[in-house]
């Protein structure tokens, strides 16, 4: 019998090549951590205003709203600090989730009392 200890097989893959995997938080721009964390709130509000592959079967128009608000209060206070050529998409992808809540929801906010609206302004089609 061998007297060295055995491992279980990928027991240490995480640990391994968790650090070469992952950069370092300090090396990512500002700008990338904000438009990431903005795309991301898009394609998941998106999803909740029913306009992916799932349908309605995924709507909820709750949870979107929340989405769509955080996404309009990131996408206006960071729009200065990351300049108009990458808040620009960002505006308009958001203007767009605004629209298609709107249009999803079978008793229409107020104009102004929209998701987001209160960072945005309101959003006419």
């Amino acid at each position: 019998m061998s007297s060295e200890p055995t491992q279980t097989p990928g027991a240490d893959d995480d640990a391994i090549g968790f650090d070469d995997l992952t950069r370092d938080i300090a090396e990512v721009p500002a700008v990338e951590v904000i438009t990431t964390v903005a795309v991301h709130l898009m394609s998941a509000a998106a999803v909740k205003c029913g306009l992916a592959e799932g349908g309605d079967k995924d709507k909820d128009l709750d949870e979107a709203r929340k989405l769509i608000t955080a996404l309009a209060g990131l996408v206006t206070a960071g729009a200065p600090e990351i300049s108009n050529f990458h808040a620009a998409p960002l505006r308009d992808g958001l203007r767009s989730l605004q629209l298609a809540f709107r249009e999803a929801s079978l008793v229409p906010d107020a104009p102004g009392a929209g998701p987001g609206e209160k960072f945005t302004g309101p959003v006419y089609s």
